[in-house]
């Protein structure tokens, strides 16, 4: 069974489609769509993207990739840099990305970081402005800390943020400290971008680990599958993997089929310990 979470009142397949990098090459573009193309058709419904990744080159390739099938079947995520998170720029921001992605609203709007100059209570209303509006059914944050939430929700429409996107894997497991289970009592899931640890770049020791390469074995699945698995284990998250080759992108969606017997859950948290202290966020 495939697992799932729930964002915005909406059910999803755990395992959703991530962009960054994708589109800034035109050798590797043809098998970009098609690796895109593969997981919807294999189950997939999220895809993330930003205006930021390849200054909407991202945004134009999901567009093409989705071009074949009904808006209905898809959830459509997307961020506005902070430096367009202002009265004067979040709508126009908004609507060069939907222009580019082809789609007349998002599932899911996100504030891509938090700005340094524009307060964050001016961003919200513009959020919930284009909420209101209908180009965006939904928003949330990313890369927003614990005390960042918690401001958010003191904010006027600050707890109609519906997710935080925030980086989450074997090797980056600092958000459990506080930040999840705050997610977690207020019923925010978190969107976990480079759960693959960036294809093993953090640590370098993930793909060579006898614990994940014994688990891989017993699910007849590949060590990076059981990262993924690992990162949707608990319910409230939605995993973003990359692929840039469709037979990547079916593995990554398989990887939503792996249940974890209890044993093996322990033997993982064993091996890579959760934090005991309050973590400085971690982003990439």
């Amino acid at each position: 069974m495939i697992k799932t979470v729930t964002i915005n009142q909406q059910t999803l397949p755990a395992v959703g489609i991530g962009t960054w990098h994708l589109g800034d090459s035109q050798t590797t573009r043809s098998d970009e769509i098609k690796a895109m193309q593969a997981a919807i058709n294999a189950g997939a419904t999220a895809i993330d993207t930003a205006e930021m990744y390849g200054n909407g080159r991202s945004e134009k390739l999901v567009g093409e990739a989705i071009r074949p099938f009904k808006r209905q079947q898809l959830f459509l995520i997307d961020k506005v840099l902070p430096s367009n998170a202002s009265h004067a720029q979040l709508e126009n921001s908004l609507d060069r990305s939907l222009q580019l992605v082809g789609t007349d609203y998002f599932d899911l709007y996100l504030l891509h970081w938090r700005s340094a100059t524009i307060p964050l209570a001016e961003t919200v209303n513009e959020l919930a402005a284009m909420q209101k509006k209908g180009k965006i059914r939904s928003w949330g944050v990313s890369n927003f800390d614990t005390a960042d939430m918690k401001e958010l929700w003191q904010l006027p429409n600050g707890a109609n943020c519906v997710a935080n996107e925030g980086l989450y894997n074997l090797d980056e497991r600092g958000i459990e400290y506080d930040l999840l289970p705050w997610q977690e009592d207020h019923q925010v899931p978190l969107i976990a971008y480079s759960p693959l640890a960036e294809a093993d770049t953090i640590s370098g020791t993930l793909i060579h680990n006898h614990l994940l390469q014994e688990l891989a074995a017993n699910h007849h699945a590949t060590v990076y599958q059981i990262m993924l698995a690992w990162t949707i284990r608990n319910g409230h998250v939605l995993t973003i993997p990359k692929a840039s080759k469709p037979a990547h992108a079916l593995d990554n969606v398989a990887a939503g089929e792996i249940a974890f017997t209890n044993d093996e859950l322990e033997a993982l948290a064993k091996e890579f310990p959760k934090p005991k202290s309050k973590q400085p966020l971690a982003i990439i």
